[in-house]
């Protein structure tokens, strides 16, 4: 079960959450001068019950100068005007038909007696509370505190399991101060997405999303148009091991990015040694079909030894992100070694966080580090990893709560549980960021080399963010001691120890060489001066 799935008790404000009411009147009393009332010290005395309706409304109509029977008529309009928000208490009811009986809802008001008692006649699931209290019936109003601890007292609600809505912060403050998790209500859709998302397990929630949107995963740019394109389709079967979620061109040997015809670029689209190395790395693939794959991949290495982008010499590009990925192809046959030069440049690009403002064709620096944990994973080769993983391991550290979208924390977090790093600092941003469908917002993930349109799948960053938040709670069980002290601590001796694996592998190769861990011809058998001077 997912840790935000803790809370057992909701604590909602009636007025200007659960009702909505408007201060403008039939009467002459402006809006603003009835919102001043109810501010007003003779206003507070009547809310908890101190005065009665008649002596409120003349010491009001004193204090204002307005006639006490004006002030009456202006009160009864804006109680008339009362609507309930029939969409945020049939989310409520939602919840607590789910919760097998374990959440229990209670509104908690400032409001006098008999306008308490004209609320009551409003055609409403009353019968959804498990208990109201008024600040009438209390003797104490919001945002005492003593108004908090007598709901508390008398429900047994236990604060740090209690969620409470209000729309005025310190109201919410208070309820904070006193341990429970305060939502300020300042835009329903928000409020309404919060809910779910610390009453819902994520893990299910996402699950669900991409069930209900299987084969239908398209990613879009960031000007609105839907691509298909085999590349994120890829990452979400590597991720989920679903074939059933993704959809995908049926290839013989090399991949294209996209599916059928380009969009936003040339007519004619190379392709491409980035999206063919992961498919070969991600799908089944027979052996002397990859191995010959590699051959004609060994064409496209320039002067400097850098693999290139296309099958194409006339576009001549290179990217740290499509190196990582041929590399990840290459060791995982054991042939590591014929790219040397081109895992020396991208430990330099490591090294030197050349990568900080993303690459060429990848949006952020996390795409650079996630794939790179990938190369480690899938490899499995404890040289590569001697000259890889510590300095991987100081630059995501350098990452941990840094600004980054849903995609980027996934990444992120992914990335630190592999290398055995708790990030609850990460965590905490990505939980909130999962949308009332279940899905988690966009991430951008590449971009048009030479246009810059960024692209991104919501299904992938779905299927990455579930998980990053499976693999994060299945290598640190126990939630950090202290919440309010959330830092990311690095299990250094874990994550130094190459040659010991993850309990689950992260990231899932369907076809395996049958090479040993350091095959002949890897970097094991052929170091080359510089890695042995690195080493």
């Amino acid at each position: 079960t997912s840790s935000t799935s803790n809370y057992t008790t909701l604590i909602f404000d009636i007025g200007d959450v659960l009702f909505s009411w408007s201060p403008q009147t039939k009467t002459s009393i402006s809006p603003e001068t009835l919102r001043e009332f109810l501010s007003s010290p003779t206003w507070i005395d009547y809310e908890r019950g101190r005065i009665t309706q008649a002596e409120c409304y003349a010491g009001v109509g004193a204090e204002f100068s307005v006639d006490p029977t004006e002030v009456g008529r202006a009160f009864q309009d804006a109680r008339n005007s009362l609507q309930s928000n029939e969409e945020l208490i049939s989310v409520i009811r939602h919840l607590k038909a789910r919760s097998d009986g374990m959440l229990h809802v209670f509104a908690m008001s400032n409001i006098s007696a008999p306008d308490y008692e004209f609320l009551r006649t409003k055609p409403v699931d009353w019968s959804l509370f498990d208990g109201i209290f008024t600040s009438a019936g209390v003797g104490e109003r919001k945002p005492n505190l003593g108004f908090y601890k007598a709901v508390i007292s008398s429900t047994g609600a236990d604060p740090s399991r209690t969620i409470f809505v209000d729309d005025k912060m310190e109201n919410v403050l208070s309820a904070r101060s006193l341990g429970m998790h305060g939502i300020v209500f300042d835009d329903r859709r928000k409020v309404v997405r919060a809910l779910y998302n610390l009453l819902g397990d994520p893990v299910e929630r996402g699950r669900q999303y991409l069930t209900v949107n299987a084969k239908k995963l398209l990613s879009v740019t960031d000007n609105g148009t839907f691509l298909r394109e085999n590349f994120s389709q890829l990452l979400i079967l590597e991720a989920t091991d679903n074939r059933g979620l993704v959809d995908l061109t049926d290839t013989h040997r090399t991949w294209n990015f996209f599916q059928g015809k380009p969009l936003l670029t040339t007519e004619e689209f190379p392709f491409d040694l980035d999206t063919t190395s992961l498919g070969l790395t991600v799908t089944s693939s027979p052996e002397d079909v990859a191995h010959s794959v590699m051959d004609d991949m060994l064409d496209y290495i320039d002067d400097d030894g850098i693999i290139q982008t296309y099958f194409d010499h006339r576009r001549p590009r290179f990217d740290p992100v499509v190196c990582v990925n041929a590399l990840t192809l290459f060791y995982s046959y054991g042939r590591g070694h014929q790219l040397d030069r081109t895992l020396h440049w991208i430990r330099e690009v490591l090294l030197h966080r050349a990568y900080l403002d993303g690459t060429r064709y990848y949006a952020t620096p996390e795409c650079f580090l996630y794939f790179l944990g990938r190369l480690l994973e899938i490899s499995n080769d404890i040289y590569l990893a001697a000259y890889i993983k510590p300095l991987l391991i100081e630059r995501i550290q350098e990452r941990i709560g840094a600004d980054g979208d849903a995609l980027a924390l996934s990444m992120r977090l992914r990335l630190c549980a592999y290398l055995g790093l708790r990030n609850d600092v990460d965590l905490r941003t990505l939980l909130p960021l999962q949308c009332e469908d279940g899905g988690w917002e966009i991430g951008w993930i590449y971009k048009y080399g030479s246009s810059g349109i960024r692209i991104g799948n919501r299904g992938l960053t779905t299927s990455l963010a579930v998980k990053a938040i499976q693999e994060m709670q299945q290598r640190f069980p126990s939630p950090p001691s202290s919440p309010s002290a959330v830092p990311a601590v690095p299990l250094v001796k874990q994550a130094y120890t190459t040659a010991q694996s993850p309990p689950e592998r992260f990231f899932k190769l369907q076809r395996k060489s049958d090479t040993p861990t350091t095959p002949t011809g890897s970097i094991a058998a052929t170091p080359s001066a510089s890695i042995r001077q690195d080493l």
